[in-house]
């Protein structure tokens, strides 16, 4: 790894943690990461809302969106190539007829595949019959070691805000958007919409910037 880049990573990560944001760094500062390709996956969409708030009933579908737009322009400011697989409310899944789920996870994995992504970062939120879990938890494939190392380093980036009231490890899971690169792929769960803390935290803007600068603070220390 260049030193330039090295240390134009490291003022990123700096400016970003004083600032809370990306502060439009040029995309020549990174030089080679200009082709980098990271591919921004909002889960769920359409008639698949996902889970719903405890409280509020926002669907999860929509504060996935979000995320994930803040996450792309975080990446797309520091100069990667950054590209969402949903951009709107709606489903991949051309009809809602039978069968629209796999239709779905097929049309990302297309989307993976057709721009050779370097990394994809899967954008999703919990739920849990016990309303007391909460916070962030990132999952990889178990045959991954790349994925695990991404996984890691999102975690660890998770466990250090200071909403996070448990640190906890990144996971194995055995989920279809893991499986659609041989490069890193993650799923991130964002927080527990069955919990009223993390719902309130959720669906608020800011924190959906913060929370989406640390899963980019994480995924960008990979390439140090």
């Amino acid at each position: 790894m260049k030193k330039g880049f090295i240390i134009a990573l490291s003022a990123i990560l700096i400016l970003g943690a004083t600032a809370g944001i990306c502060c439009g760094v040029a995309a020549s500062v990174f030089g080679s990461t200009t082709e980098k390709v990271i591919v921004i996956d909002a889960g769920h969409g359409g008639i698949d809302a996902g889970v719903l708030g405890i409280t509020t009933k926002t669907k999860e579908s929509d504060i996935n969106l979000a995320i994930a737009k803040h996450l792309k322009s975080y990446f797309a400011d520091a100069g990667f190539k950054a590209i969402l697989t949903r951009t709107n409310n709606g489903g991949l899944y051309g009809t809602s007829s039978k069968g629209f789920k796999m239709r779905d996870m097929k049309e990302r994995k297309r989307i993976i595949e057709e721009n050779k992504a370097d990394m994809v970062i899967s954008v999703h939120q919990n739920f849990c019959p016990l309303p007391s879990r909460r916070g962030a938890q990132v999952f990889f494939d178990k045959n991954s070691g790349q994925g695990k190392s991404l996984a890691d380093l999102i975690q660890n980036s998770l466990n250090e805000m200071d909403e996070c009231t448990k640190k906890t490890s990144a996971l194995v899971g055995d989920y279809y958007m893991l499986k659609c690169t041989d490069n890193p792929s993650v799923i991130v769960e964002c927080g527990f919409l069955s919990n009223a803390d993390d719902e309130k935290l959720l669906i608020s803007d800011d924190y959906r910037k913060k929370i989406a600068y640390a899963i980019f603070k994480g995924a960008v220390s990979y390439y140090s």
